[in-house]
């Protein structure tokens, strides 16, 4: 494959990331003190408190990520930036997730996740602590309704007053001029999720260049489970139910692909309530995922991801800095979140540099 660097824009260029104002940070300060309220009324209703949003776990797997060695058929190097420039395999840890901030049916169709802990990752790291790790976030949707810190802060607070109420709260986002894109998020199909395509959402540093990163289920397998697409006739635990069924017999396999920025105007990196365009600026694979069978839902594990563990992309590598107006909130609302969970819990989460540091049973 081969392709002209001079048509993808680098991360420090002029318009990519604009630096936080005093604005943006007071918005912030409002959102983390949101995502805490959130915290604090599932904690009264559960007596556990979890992470701000993606609070329900649907299972939690290990696997291997691999780079592939350069070939004719593998990407062009502007592709291969950051750890995907390294050709090799290394362990992962990964948790399918429900995004929303409390423990919902599983029949309700909204927004499900992936968290993505890499092990053995060498280079230089955005934050003060160095577990030799790279995290990846994904969601279902391709892009996500929250794509500023103003709108963040502006939706959370109509969720936090009228949630209680779904047709309350959706009678005051048609107030809104983003509607449609508010309320996508609850038209997302509603399948097994091992047929999920996975979105990063947001745009991160890709080495010299940016990307957004999406996650492609690639097996017969999972092509198969698509056609279990009506959990609305099943338990309230459908889609952990599916998970923990596919897993004690299949892998799981996925394609890590990028899609990398090309052009500022239509590409946006400041706010993502819209997707990139798929068809004229591609997605391309530059790794590939195993999750071979297992128990999907081992409780240590599962308490021990909830309860201990961090996944955050700002520890990553600086070749895969996060970048955008949401991205910056992350890192502020991330830390808060982490410190009401681990004071609530008493167990103050951790960062992990080796697999077997989590358990499997």
């Amino acid at each position: 494959m081969t392709s002209s660097s001079a048509r993808f824009i680098r991360w420090d260029a002029p318009g990519v990331d604009s630096k936080s104002t005093a604005e943006e940070e007071n918005l912030i300060k409002q959102v983390e003190e949101q995502i805490n309220e959130s915290q604090r009324r599932v904690f009264e209703c559960h007596r556990r408190a979890f992470s701000g949003t993606h609070v329900k776990t649907q299972g939690v797997v290990k696997g291997t990520i691999t780079v592939p060695s350069p070939d004719a058929s593998t990407p062009p190097s502007e592709y291969a930036q950051g750890f995907f420039s390294k050709s090799g395999t290394y362990q992962v840890h990964l948790r399918y997730s429900t995004e929303t901030t409390d423990l919902i049916d599983d029949r309700v169709p909204q927004p499900r996740g992936i968290g993505l802990k890499i092990f053995g990752v060498e280079g230089a790291k955005l934050g003060d602590v160095d577990a030799k790790t790279q995290d990846f976030e994904f969601n279902s949707a391709p892009a996500i309704e929250l794509g500023t810190a103003r709108v963040c802060r502006d939706i959370l607070a109509l969720r936090l007053e009228h949630g209680h109420d779904a047709k309350e709260l959706d009678g005051e986002l048609k107030k809104r001029d983003d509607y449609e894109v508010q309320d996508s998020r609850n038209h997302i199909p509603n399948i097994h999720l091992v047929s999920q395509v996975q979105y990063s959402q947001s745009a991160f540093r890709h080495g010299e260049y940016v990307a957004k990163h999406r996650l492609v289920p690639s097996s017969a397998a999972q092509e198969a489970a698509k056609r279990e697409v009506k959990p609305e006739h099943k338990g309230n635990t459908i889609l952990r139910d599916w998970l923990q069924e596919y897993y004690k017999s299949n892998e799981a396999t996925y394609d890590f692909q990028v899609q990398l920025l090309e052009n500022i105007q239509e590409q946006a990196v400041e706010d993502n309530r819209n997707g990139w365009d798929e068809d004229k600026y591609p997605f391309v694979t530059v790794a590939k995922l195993n999750i071979p069978p297992q128990e999907s839902f081992a409780i240590h594990r599962v308490r021990f991801h909830e309860q201990e563990l961090i996944i955050n992309p700002w520890y990553g590598l600086e070749a895969h800095k996060p970048l955008g107006s949401l991205n910056r909130l992350r890192k502020g609302v991330y830390a808060a979140s982490r410190r009401l969970r681990g004071g609530l819990n008493g167990s103050e989460p951790k960062h992990v540099s080796d697999i077997n540091q989590i358990p499997d049973n």
